[in-house]
């Protein structure tokens, strides 16, 4: 049991570090490729010509949605920086959940009774997730039909569709992922109440 957990840990411990160092090592290339961009470096040096064959083709996708966005091109491994740091502290984080996730699934799988709660909350956990991503996507303009938010319609639909018979919109607003969300957290209680 505790070798799983120390296993997590260690890979924690290396996924933190991995990330630091290539963190550091991407500031410095894009440090480096945003002076070529800006002519702060002679853009006919050796440096420059090696950044525009090896560096600019690995950025222009960021390059592409950075300048429809409204960006100048001269930003991108800025951004493209801030995505490696972000996606970096979001897999710490998803390892991190992971690792909790295995310590409460090994307490919970010593009594019948806290494997039941743990599947309950787990379930209702899962379910506010899923509506919570969808109406920040919504939010977004983002299709709840793309393909990495359909898991998300599957998990709610089947519940707000009848709500938004029922519960009326403010205005524009749709109101029904709220009373979603409260009548999730009533059915919660009184499951574990019951259990």
């Amino acid at each position: 049991m505790s070798d799983l957990l120390s296993a997590f840990d260690a890979a924690i411990d290396l996924v933190r570090r991995a990330v630091f160092a290539l963190a550091a090592v991407t500031f410095v290339i894009f440090t480096v490729d945003w002076l070529v961009r800006t002519r702060r470096l002679s853009p006919f040096g050796a440096v420059a010509r090696f950044f525009r064959r090896v560096v600019d083709p690995l950025l222009e996708p960021v390059e592409r949605r950075v300048v429809r966005a409204g960006g100048l091109p001269s930003a991108a491994p800025w951004w493209a920086l801030v995505t490696v740091v972000a996606g970096g502290i979001l897999l710490i984080l998803l390892l991190q959940a992971a690792r909790g996730v295995a310590a409460e699934a090994m307490v919970a799988s010593h009594s019948p009774r806290d494997l039941f709660r743990m599947i309950v909350e787990w379930t209702f956990g899962l379910l506010r997730l899923a509506l919570i991503v969808r109406v920040i996507a919504s939010w977004l303009g983002w299709s709840p039909y793309a393909w990495w938010l359909r898991w998300c319609v599957v998990l709610t639909e089947w519940f707000l569709r009848p709500l938004r018979r029922v519960v009326p919109p403010l205005g524009m607003i749709d109101v029904s992922p709220i009373v979603a969300i409260f009548a999730l957290w009533l059915a919660e209680t009184a499951i574990l109440a019951v259990a």
